[in-house]
């Protein structure tokens, strides 16, 4: 049975499809030796390529589906490489044989906070997709007058460039003066969303930090830079969001952490956070 190209190079691991539409309009992607259109459908026997590469097809059940929780430090770019060699949040993860991580949407430079990967291109693309409304909750201090107005227009809609958007909820979390903090929720991830809503009303962000995706929460003792691989409960958690599949089958121990096996965990966490700093150059700056 033929499926659709973006479909299958997004749960061979090549990207989420999004990516994988650009690969096929930058003519990156071939079937048979012939360049590949958008639209275009594949049998299992074809040949794919990217980049001139073989992509090795594997059947849905093949792939034991993975997901990683990163806590993404400020000043980390969410993509492969960069071309100035400043910090990507793929540089700390671990290495998959024959496989990649692909991040589930993106947090801005000078955002902190709760970042998702998955080696599942359809959960990742899922996950993202509007129509799932799969919620995000950020923790969020703002500079300037913010009154009662304000947050009612937040949580009523406004007019963005790209279209209308709003908050879910919006829960005050303190603060002095014109400094505030509040945490704030919606149910999509559009580029600098939460701050363009602000600005929206004359307020400015100073601070951004994820703090939840789905019922899943950041840690507080997880450090920035670290990250922890999800368990299968928690894997199908997500799967179930996005009327996926269950999964049966995970890389991690089955057996019930108790609390000395969490905080020993949380140590080699650190561990590995600090060791990548330090093996890590500073860039200079000219």
């Amino acid at each position: 049975m033929s499926e659709k190209l973006q479909k299958v190079l997004a749960r061979a691991g090549k990207g989420s499809r999004r990516e994988i539409e650009k690969f096929i309009e930058a003519n990156r992607v071939s079937v048979d030796g012939k360049v590949a259109r958008l639209g275009d459908r594949v049998e299992p026997n074809q040949s794919i390529r990217l980049d001139g590469h073989t992509v090795k097809i594997e059947e849905p059940e093949e792939r034991i589906c993975r997901v990683l929780m990163y806590h993404k430090p400020e000043g980390e770019l969410c993509t492969r490489k960069d071309p100035e060699g400043r910090p990507t949040v793929f540089d700390r993860l671990m290495r998959l044989d024959d496989d990649r991580w692909i991040a589930v949407g993106r947090l801005d430079v000078n955002t902190s906070g709760l970042l998702l990967f998955t080696n599942d291109g359809e959960l990742a693309n899922r996950l993202m997709h509007p129509k799932y409304e799969v919620e995000r909750e950020y923790a969020v201090r703002v500079f300037g007058e913010v009154t009662t107005q304000t947050l009612k227009t937040l949580t009523t809609g406004v007019e963005l460039e790209d279209g209308p958007a709003k908050f879910l909820k919006i829960k005050p979390h303190g603060g002095e003066g014109i400094n505030k903090w509040f945490n704030v929720i919606l149910t999509e991830g559009r580029n600098r969303e939460v701050r363009r809503l602000w600005q929206s009303q004359d307020v400015e962000v100073s601070r951004l930090i994820r703090v939840r995706y789905g019922d899943l929460e950041l840690g507080k003792r997880m450090p920035q830079g670290g990250w922890e691989e999800l368990n299968l409960t928690e894997v199908n958690y997500l799967r179930k969001l996005v009327d996926l599949g269950r999964e049966t089958e995970t890389k991690l121990s089955v057996i019930p952490e108790k609390r000395k096996d969490k905080r020993a965990k949380i140590s080699r966490i650190r561990k590995a956070v600090k060791k990548h700093k330090q093996r890590t150059p500073v860039k200079k700056r000219t």
